[in-house]
């Protein structure tokens, strides 16, 4: 919840991606397909997919990573973003082969930032 204040009070900018729409759009619950979709409206930049994009993602599928989590990363990676926020344990026991972009799970970014 602080990490969500602070991107509605613009103090942490929200970046959104193409691969973000896809996934929600897989959502079953239509109330969390759009509750996911109103945090659009706080993005500071929307990135579409791209081919440096896709090189960076096909980079990552390299460590072994996911598919679609390379494309979630690549998007961090593409527009710059100091961090990139998870919670899944596979992306988070790969974090420090991602090295173009910080990876962590939400309470240590609040450690590491925000406190």
């Amino acid at each position: 919840m602080a990490i969500q204040e602070e991107i509605r009070k613009g103090a942490l900018k929200l970046i959104w991606s193409y691969i973000l729409d896809y996934e929600n759009s897989k959502n079953p619950f239509r109330e969390r397909r759009n509750q996911i979709s109103t945090w659009r409206k706080y993005s500071t930049e929307e990135i579409v997919e791209n081919k440096k994009l896709l090189d960076i993602a096909r980079t990552l599928r390299g460590h072994g990573i996911k598919k679609i989590d390379t494309l979630h990363i690549a998007s961090a990676i593409y527009a710059g973003a100091d961090y990139f926020l998870t919670t899944d344990d596979g992306i988070l026991k790969k974090a420090t082969l991602i090295k173009d972009t910080h990876v962590t799970d939400p309470i240590g970014f609040i450690k590491e930032v925000l406190i």
